[in-house]
């Protein structure tokens, strides 16, 4: 048995069932693979975006979507703007649909999701459409967070799958861009700056005057670097994301420990019904014994009587 294919399979199931149906397939596997057993207790609780998104995935309806992508860089590199809007406005439509589709799917499993939840499955859709790695690692079933496109920037792959040997496309494959999520604005402006322009004619000079002294006034303010700011922005999200696994562990273990005291509790509970039997089997016995020493006792009573009356 492959982890990849038991962790397809524990990832379809709703967040509030997870851990409880993990413990169980682990236990299930303990005594056969314990290796295996061993991986199947450190598989991360799937984020709920990201159980959409696994959802979407074993259906097979993220394919379209991942498959947009290389048109929309192809248009991109022709800078054609009225393609680029058209495929656009086509991406726009899948993600709506897909995301309404995840939704469905949840409702379906009994677990529905909030609007803040398929906002992050709509970023996860366009980030695998956008960045061929990022498709990939949607399309595996094995994902257990969102994913978030920055621009030209890769999508951050880090702990995004639950076996990322199993996805080695997430990971390599492709050199091709990402696909900004951004207007075609850009398009049109880098085609305006392509063209010759007419060479600018030299006004006239004004005759030169004697300059005034002038306040020169607060000194500019330092331009923001974009660059760092990404990076610090980057950064900032790792740390969230590190927080947010730290998180889900804490919550992890906390939900199994409260599992295995559920689990003493039921055997305590076994053992006292069987004392409780117990003793009321011993009720039983000690009442039947004084029964017969009732009874016992009465026919000694009357054979007593007999044997006087006899005498007589």
């Amino acid at each position: 048995m492959e982890f990849a294919d038991v962790a397809r399979g524990l990832l379809l199931v709703a967040p509030a069932d997870f851990v409880r149906e993990r413990t169980a397939r682990q236990r299930a596997v303990r005594k056969d693979d314990r290796e295996l057993a061993t991986r199947i207790g450190g598989l991360r609780k799937p984020a709920p975006a990201a159980w959409v998104v696994d959802l979407l995935a074993h259906e097979g309806a993220l394919d379209e979507a991942v498959d947009l992508g290389p048109a929309i860089r192809q248009a991109q590199a022709d800078a054609d703007p009225d393609e680029i809007r058209r495929l656009r406005r086509q991406r726009a439509e899948v993600v709506a649909a897909l995301a309404q589709a995840g939704a469905d799917l949840a409702s379906d499993a009994g677990h529905p999701v909030t609007s803040a939840v398929l906002d992050q499955v709509r970023a996860t859709i366009e980030a695998a459409m956008a960045d061929p790695h990022a498709g990939a690692a949607a399309r595996s079933g094995l994902l257990v967070r969102p994913l978030e496109s920055a621009g030209f920037d890769a999508v951050d792959l880090d702990g995004a799958l639950a076996d990322p040997d199993a996805v080695p496309d997430a990971w390599s494959g492709t050199d091709a861009e990402p696909i900004p999520i951004t207007s075609a604005r850009g398009s049109r402006t880098a085609s305006r700056a392509s063209r010759p322009q007419p060479e600018p004619q030299p006004e006239p000079q004004p005759e030169e005057e004697p300059e005034e002294e002038q306040d020169p006034g607060p000194e500019p303010e330092p331009r923001a670097d974009p660059a760092a700011e990404r990076r610090a922005a980057r950064e900032a999200e790792a740390a969230a994301r590190t927080e947010s696994r730290d998180a889900d562990a804490a919550l992890e273990a906390a939900e199994q420990e409260l599992e295995a005291a559920e689990e003493r509790r039921a055997d305590l509970e076994r053992q006292l019904a069987d004392a409780s039997a117990e003793i009321q089997r011993a009720e039983r016995v000690r009442d039947e014994s004084a029964d017969a020493s009732d009874r016992a006792r009465d026919l000694l009573r009357a054979a007593q009587r007999h044997r006087r009356d006899v005498g007589r």
